[in-house]
């Protein structure tokens, strides 16, 4: 190849294979090819090129790479994955069709859990926003049966609740009351450990019977968005993400993880209860002040 052209690894991770470095992997790994020979590191492709990997075939040029974001009310009752024993219905299943491409799930909720699931056609963009080095908050509405006392709301910001996995603190814990014997609050954390808000909920001695995501980093559930409905991001919407992440479309420079948390994040509040700035559209708009229209109220 010559040094014209795209950096392999830059093209599989915008057609959504995985992360540049992930792609890098499996270029060392002879898991590539183009144009029926061996791909290596370093190798760039042009218009035209033929690439495959893990049984699928990219033209190079074919298509419109661009990287889109897609944002999905999932439903209780739809499993974020391709590949179920059980055969029950999936999120990927509402999901417009891709060419050459494949949709990446940015995040899991499961089974019984409804909100924001967001999805992306760049692995780059994927892997900065799960990468545990970003600290994305991840905020939810939860239903549970009873009512937490001030022992336990201290314990669940400060000391933290002891779970098998490790401790765990809310980073903001909002009481937003309730009828009878069910009570609705809001929390905000930024991890991702599997089923945490529910095991920490069930930890303290109350159950949840409904949990909510409305928000992931910047981007908040649109409250127009209906349950099974998917909508794409706007240029706009998407120039404010890629900011965010650091990842500035068609910017190779930007191969590694920044050390620190995307600057939004570092921005926004923690357990004082000052709400964060306000949201413009689907995304949060980082210092703009007012009342945010997209925040959904259980």
């Amino acid at each position: 190849m010559n040094e014209q052209g795209e950096k392999l690894q830059k093209v599989l991770a915008q057609a959504g294979f995985g992360s540049r470095r992930m792609m890098e992997e499996w270029i060392a790994a002879g898991r590539v090819s183009v144009n029926g020979e061996p791909a290596t590191l370093g190798m760039r492709v042009v218009e035209g090129d033929l690439v495959k990997a893990e049984r699928r075939t990219i033209r190079v040029g074919e298509r419109d790479r661009a990287i889109r974001v897609l944002l999905y009310h999932k439903p209780e009752g739809e499993i974020v994955s391709r590949d179920d024993p059980e055969k029950r219905a999936s999120v990927f299943d509402k999901l417009p069709k891709l060419r050459g491409q494949k949709w990446i799930a940015i995040g899991r909720l499961d089974f019984n859990t409804s909100g924001l699931l967001i999805f992306t056609t760049s692995g780059e963009l994927a892997n900065r926003l799960m990468h545990p080095r970003f600290e994305v908050e991840r905020e939810y509405a939860v239903r549970v049966q009873g009512a937490m006392t001030e022992v336990q709301m201290d314990q669940a910001l400060n000391q933290g609740v002891e779970l098998e996995d490790g401790l765990v603190k809310f980073e903001k814990l909002e009481d937003h009351g309730g009828e009878g014997f069910n009570h609705w609050y809001r929390v905000m954390l930024k991890e991702g450990r599997n089923r945490v808000v529910r095991r920490t909920f069930d930890a303290l001695g109350l159950p949840v019977s409904r949990l909510m995501r409305v928000r992931f980093g910047i981007i908040n559930l649109p409250p127009r968005l209906k349950r099974g409905m998917a909508a794409e991001l706007s240029e706009k919407e998407m120039a404010q993400v890629l900011d965010w992440v650091g990842l500035a479309a068609g910017d190779e420079s930007q191969q590694d993880l920044p050390t620190v948390p995307p600057r939004a994040d570092r921005a926004q509040s923690g357990k004082t209860g000052r709400r964060p700035a306000a949201a413009v559209g689907t995304v949060r708009g980082v210092g703009r002040q007012g009342k945010s229209k997209t925040g959904v109220k259980p």
